[in-house]
């Protein structure tokens, strides 16, 4: 008999795509919810909120986090291997409170470029029963690939908003990239939710089948991101409609229209003959349109490639201020959307080679894009290390940053790159030296200063660098029996308790 434990869902994985969210109900009794609300409780008045903190000194959570509908769920979205973020906070909404903006998380200290194949999801579980009146978290179904929406204002926003509500022990996954927010706490109730961050640490597999799905908007995204779950980066099958009428909407539409006319001919297989069409619909008022046509461009081969070439390198320097801008969707000024061009060129078969010519930019900006998008390659940019390699020892940091986590994806690490991995461990800036020790982590072999180099991350200035430090001598050891006794020693030295508090000390 077929074991079909791990044979993803394709409905419920369709309408994460689809919707940004899905919801799943772990299987533990309302009695343990209900003791894990009460240690909170006790955690917030004596210590009020303890931040990252908040699993060692209510460790119970992690039984949530390891039930196997939450497990299912998450290795369908994030594959095998996932990993747990130590970024984990206890979001406390207490009654009479009114709420917040619309907003994008950011990506705890780090400087993701934001794409429509997400590789981190949060995943939000309340530990009592919550109400529409209770302020749950809002999300804005099918607005994650967006960096604007109509207002960062609830009450002049336009779109559609959905309240996660749910019995205690919901568990709401949630795209990394949605437009959510706390919504008013009416009732006479305060309402904890845990949010907790989980990432991919593998590229997709092949899996089923990714062909058959239906999209209402935004087809060529949702197919993209779907195929690629998959471990299927090919293009869907054309829908072979004649592009006549599609391309006269695209000219002459309303934004809405002109929207479904670019998906249109990016579904169409037909692509390739509205080319220049499609290239002044790059710099459309209306983002979607931008996005859809640089899909159609993807979709279009080797003819829409030099379109999209030059449109990443006018709108990464175009958008230079938006970079580093504190904004609804950026509130850091560290995660800005990448350009649609960098999307579609991250999705493009032919397209390494022209993302590659694009790290010798001048501009520091087209260059991390573009090792950006050969970063959302994965192994499609496998045969450009070299490349990669060099781009590690940037002048930029956002640019090494970059090359480095596309090195960790599209590669296995050859000598050479193993060797300015390595050595990036020790680089100036701590973004760099994160995404080293991330791509160290699934590494065959070792230099003679790799472990060296990791031990002394363990006392980085970063936390989530000391974290991902000993996540890759954790994975390392089997290959290096000295990366296991440093991590050890390391441990012991910085054990944390969660039976010590302010009442009981010793």
């Amino acid at each position: 008999m077929m074991n079909t434990a791990n044979i993803p869902d394709t409905d419920t994985r369709a309408q994460f795509v689809r919707d940004g969210h899905l919801v799943v109900q772990t299987g533990l009794p309302d009695e343990f919810h209900q003791a894990v609300y009460a240690k909170i409780d006790e955690v917030f008045d004596k210590e009020g909120n303890v931040g990252n903190n908040i699993l060692p000194r209510v460790p119970e959570l992690q039984l949530v986090y390891d039930d196997p509908a939450v497990t299912g769920a998450l290795q369908d979205l994030l594959g095998p291997g996932y990993i747990m973020n130590p970024h984990r906070h206890c979001h406390l909404n207490p009654a009479g409170n009114k709420g917040q903006s619309w907003h994008k998380d950011c990506y705890v200290f780090d400087h993701n470029l934001r794409h429509p194949r997400f590789r981190w999801v949060l995943a939000l579980y309340y530990p009592q029963d919550t109400t529409a009146d209770m302020g749950p978290t809002g999300v804005m179904p099918g607005q994650h690939w967006y960096r604007t929406i109509s207002d960062p204002d609830p009450t002049k926003a336009t779109e559609r908003e959905e309240g996660l509500v749910g019995a205690a022990g919901t568990v709401s996954i949630v795209h990394f990239d949605a437009w959510h927010r706390a919504t008013a706490n009416t009732s006479d109730r305060k309402r904890y939710m845990l949010k907790f961050q989980f990432a991919r640490t593998i590229e997709p597999q092949a899996g089923v089948a990714a062909d058959g799905t239906t999209w209402e908007e935004n087809g060529a995204v949702s197919d993209d991101v779907f195929r690629w779950l998959a471990g299927d980066a090919g293009l869907a099958p054309g829908t072979g409609e004649g592009l006549g009428a599609a391309i006269d909407s695209l000219r002459s539409g309303l934004p809405a229209e002109r929207a479904q006319a670019a998906d249109a001919i990016a579904r169409s297989g037909s692509a390739g003959d509205a080319v220049d069409e499609l290239t002044v619909a790059l710099t459309d008022d209306a983002e979607a349109v931008r996005l859809n046509a640089a899909y159609a461009l993807a979709a279009a081969g080797d003819g829409g490639l030099g379109s999209l070439a030059q449109d990443l390198r006018r709108e990464a320097q175009a958008s230079l201020p938006l970079a580093s801008a504190k904004t609804a969707d950026n509130a850091h000024g560290t995660n800005p959307t990448a350009p649609v061009a960098s999307h579609a060129l991250a999705v493009s078969k032919g397209a390494p080679g022209v993302a590659a010519d694009l790290l010798d930019d001048s501009h520091w900006l087209v260059r991390a894009a573009a090792a950006d998008a050969l970063g959302n390659m994965g192994v499609a940019a496998e045969g450009l290390a070299d490349r990669l390699i060099e781009s590690a020892a940037d002048e930029h940091w956002w640019v090494r940053r970059n090359a480095l986590e596309a090195l960790g994806r599209a590669t296995q690490l050859g000598d050479a790159a193993l060797e300015r991995v390595t050595r990036s461990v020790d680089d100036e800036d701590y973004r760099v030296r994160r995404n080293a020790a991330i791509a160290l982590k699934a590494a065959r072999r070792v230099t003679q200063d790799t472990v060296p180099a990791l031990g002394r991350m363990l006392e980085d200035d970063n936390r989530y660098n000391r974290f991902y430090a000993a996540n890759a001598l954790r994975n390392l050891a089997p290959v290096a029996e000295q990366a296991e006794q440093v991590l050890l020693d390391h441990l012991f030295t910085s054990r944390w308790c969660p039976l010590t508090n302010a009442d009981d000390r010793y």
